[in-house]
């Protein structure tokens, strides 16, 4: 298995990224700065698109599809603590748009007397896109663990 790490994506290097991560090689992994998951995927069809390549949007978000599996969302949150606030699957396409499925999003219960944020993880328990996948690296159990965990059973 073949493993890639990209650092932060700010422009049309989108596109390399998105080709390296669609080798048929699994383990790719990058970043980049968006307001939400849903954002995210946005954000990397613009990006391609600064590299003025004349993709249309439909090949772009097809080849993020192909490319992404899951995205992960981290926050800084105001009392200063950085936490996972969202997982989403990214399903496929619907059409023309790119379909994706939140696994969890964090919930904020309130605020302690010392200012640290109360949070809970709200999971949703259906099956992954990749559950195949996760199954065929003996992963499906790790999977379930983490979910547990995350809803706080």
């Amino acid at each position: 298995m073949q493993t890639g790490i990209v650092g932060e994506v700010r422009s049309a290097e989108a596109f390399d990224m998105l080709q390296a991560m669609n080798t048929g090689h699994d383990g790719s992994m990058s970043t980049v700065h968006a307001n939400t998951t849903r954002d995210a995927i946005s954000r990397i069809e613009n990006m391609v698109q600064m590299g003025n390549m004349g993709l249309p949007l439909r090949a772009i978000r097809t080849q993020i599809v192909g490319a992404v599996d899951l995205i992960v969302q981290v926050e800084r949150q105001r009392d200063g603590k950085r936490r996972v606030t969202q997982v989403t699957d990214v399903l496929g396409m619907e059409g023309d748009v790119v379909t994706l499925n939140d696994i969890f999003h964090l919930e904020v219960n309130g605020e302690s007397q010392g200012g640290e944020l109360i949070t809970h993880y709200k999971v949703n328990r259906a099956r992954p896109s990749f559950h195949e996948r996760l199954g065929y690296f003996q992963l499906d159990r790790a999977w379930s663990a983490a979910l547990e965990e995350a809803s706080g059973a």
